[in-house]
């Protein structure tokens, strides 16, 4: 389906959807058009970008908002952190340090640092990655 933007010669402003372009060409030269205001047979195309619909896009589900769909993904890395990593809450700094330098044993963890560690821990050549934040309560969104 395809709308367009119609006016009549007496400037009356109105829509009209039509199966494909080639069917308002049918229709206009056949007469078969009019303004459903004054019933003017002298209607035309309004210049504007076509709203087209029905193409396989919006015959499936709407995608979700790009930051439903971050928040999502957010959501998800956080949640495989913490059922697959250990918690070692704010040991992080030391404990990743001791696994980089073979100390401790190799794991993947997660946990609390300041700012400051972290900066320091990067200088040091020790991978780290900010843990995702927690999902917002659904009282806290918007």
């Amino acid at each position: 389906m395809i709308r367009y933007a119609l006016a009549c010669d007496a400037g009356h402003e109105f829509e009209g959807w039509f199966g494909s372009s080639s069917d308002y060409d049918d229709q206009s030269g056949r007469g078969l058009l009019s303004c459903p205001v004054c019933d003017s047979a002298d209607v035309r195309k309004q210049i504007m970008a076509p709203a087209v619909a029905g193409t396989k896009r919006t015959r499936r589900e709407a995608p979700a908002a790009p930051r439903e769909m971050m928040m999502q993904a957010l959501a998800k890395v956080r949640a495989h952190v913490e059922e697959n990593f250990d918690y070692v809450g704010d040991a992080f700094a030391s404990e990743a340090r001791a696994i980089h330098e073979g100390r401790s044993e190799k794991r993947d963890i997660y946990g609390e640092a300041s700012p400051t560690e972290v900066k320091k821990l990067v200088e040091d050549g020790v991978p780290v990655a900010p843990q995702p934040p927690p999902p917002p309560k659904p009282t806290e969104i918007n």
